[in-house]
């Protein structure tokens, strides 16, 4: 089965800045600053950009673009015992996939809302009480939430058109759409936050320097973990979306493009959010709000900003909630994709077939989701993903490929097809920064864990919708990992031998 390429390299460079920037980028980023030093974090910010996320992206655009196949097929032509990594990458985008679509729902539904600005004077009772439909507890589901499953519903159903249509024809299409949007839309929020009385106050809360958490080792491993969660590295996408490349594809510049325009868009996010909450601090009394990150910035807090504009708050409203569907959409057909392609290739089945079937399962796992009780799944669900299974899977992929792989073999791949080359740094940064970095941020997260239990959650809980998922999608990926390959000519080497 011939294997689909993008139109362009312009394509290419979109949809992968597409899967990169998500909601992380304008929730999570700003608060990471924030608390981490503020302009100050943007140094070991960036540093950790340059030594792990655009090292790790040439490394897994390289793979995916040398071995023409999706990240189990790939690790398997490596090597059939490492085709198990593969399959935990996919299994971890999965689980993301069903959660992720959730909060897309949500940005969808307050789309609506800010019409009206129906969530009220008290933003944060309406988000739990009259939207969620929170439970008192993780196992009290309380039953399906008619607002949220139809919207997840509407998300399912674009990424469902999309995935049908193809890579160029659908995913490629798309992003050209999205990625624009996205861009117009947030420099929009931005020019009318910083416009605002008392956005100043907010910037400088973001940006004033603390240089003495530079000297703070917590700060450097925040840094990293940035980094490498908001590239989309360590769970198959960037693999499987390199391997649509056309032959002679500049590996190197496609890497920093990708990683330099994602981190952009997160300043920029910045800057939109903390203007915006500078304005609140300045009408009400110079407090902070409760809610710097997370879902609550996003559906309580902003909300609760928008509520106090002095104009056009229908307007900003609109466009904020328009700004997170966008950027949620682009990132969940990446990882749905990485479902997709996965598949494909394991079952040698028609693409479109796959697309419907994987739709429709993981559609209806995503419903959990939609309960009263979606929010703590989530949470839990979240945590345990990113932390055992994004993290552990990229430090078992890091030692694998590079100690146990000559990464010579690659690099003489990439170079000869790239503007410039990377040298000795490529390779120290991928067998010896990133490996440190993310052992020492394994360590942390099982020691946190082991000392205090995440989220004031009970053990029945975190077992249940925590360990349980963090194991058992390894365990399903080592059991997929040595089932057989329906066609069996597709692990014929594309990866020259050590």
């Amino acid at each position: 089965m011939k294997r689909e390429t993008w139109g362009s390299r312009a394509g290419f460079i979109m949809a992968a800045v597409g899967s990169a920037i998500g909601l992380g980028n304008i929730w999570r980023f700003p608060y990471m600053a924030f608390e981490n030093g503020g302009g100050a974090f943007l140094i070991p910010y960036f540093f950790a950009l340059v030594t792990a996320g655009i090292p790790i992206l040439i490394l897994e655009f390289s793979l995916g673009h040398k071995s023409k196949g999706s990240a189990p097929l790939t690790f398997a032509k490596l090597n059939k015992g490492w085709e198990w990594l593969g399959w935990w990458q996919v299994l971890i985008s999965f689980v993301i996939a069903v959660y992720y679509v959730v909060i897309i729902g949500w940005a969808i539904s307050y789309i609506g809302y800010s019409f009206t600005m129906a969530w009220g004077d008290d933003t944060t009772a309406f988000f739990v009480g009259d939207f969620l439909g929170l439970t008192d507890g993780p196992f009290q589901l309380g039953g399906f939430r008619g607002v949220i499953v139809a919207t997840t519903v509407v998300a399912w159903l674009i990424s469902f058109i999309v995935l049908y249509a193809g890579v160029k024809a659908g995913i490629e299409k798309a992003n050209k759409i999205f990625m624009p949007l996205l861009i117009v839309i947030l420099l929009i929020v931005m020019i009318r936050g910083i416009t605002l009385p008392g956005a100043g106050d907010g910037l400088e809360m973001l940006f004033k320097p603390d240089f003495s958490k530079i000297l703070d080792g917590r700060v450097w491993v925040a840094a990293y973990g940035q980094i490498f969660f908001t590239l989309s590295i360590a769970f198959a996408i960037m693999i499987t979306y390199s391997s649509y490349l056309p032959k002679k594809s500049d590996i190197v510049n496609n890497a920093f493009m990708t990683g330099l325009l994602n981190c952009g868009f997160s300043v920029l996010s910045g800057i939109a959010v903390f203007s915006i909450l500078g304005y609140m601090m300045h009408t009400g009394g110079g407090e902070l709000p409760d809610s710097l990150s997370g879902v609550f910035l996003a559906f309580a807090t902003i909300p609760q900003a928008i509520n106090q504009l002095p104009a056009l708050q229908v307007v900003i409203g609109v466009l904020f909630f328009l700004s997170l569907t966008f950027a949620g959409l682009s990132s969940f057909i990446s990882i749905n994709e990485v479902l997709v392609s996965s598949f494909t290739d394991k079952l040698n089945l028609p693409r479109r077939k796959v697309v419907l079937g994987y739709t429709i399962i993981a559609g209806i796992v995503s419903l959990i989701f939609t309960t009263g009780a979606g929010l703590y799944v989530l949470d839990i669900a979240d945590r345990f993903v990113n932390s055992f299974g994004v993290a552990m899977s990229g430090l078992v992929e890091v030692i694998i490929i590079g100690w146990m792989f000559k990464l010579v073999t690659l690099r003489e791949h990439f170079e000869p097809i790239s503007d410039f080359n990377v040298g000795k740094w490529w390779e120290f940064t991928v067998k010896i920064i990133t490996p440190v970095v993310l052992g020492i941020t394994a360590i942390q997260n099982f020691y946190q864990e082991f000392t205090t239990p995440y989220g004031g959650y009970g053990v029945g809980p975190l077992i249940a919708y925590g360990w349980a998922v963090a194991l058992g999608i390894l365990i399903i990926g080592i059991i997929l990992g040595k089932s057989k390959w329906k066609d069996a000519g597709i692990l014929e080497a594309t990866v020259e031998d050590e």
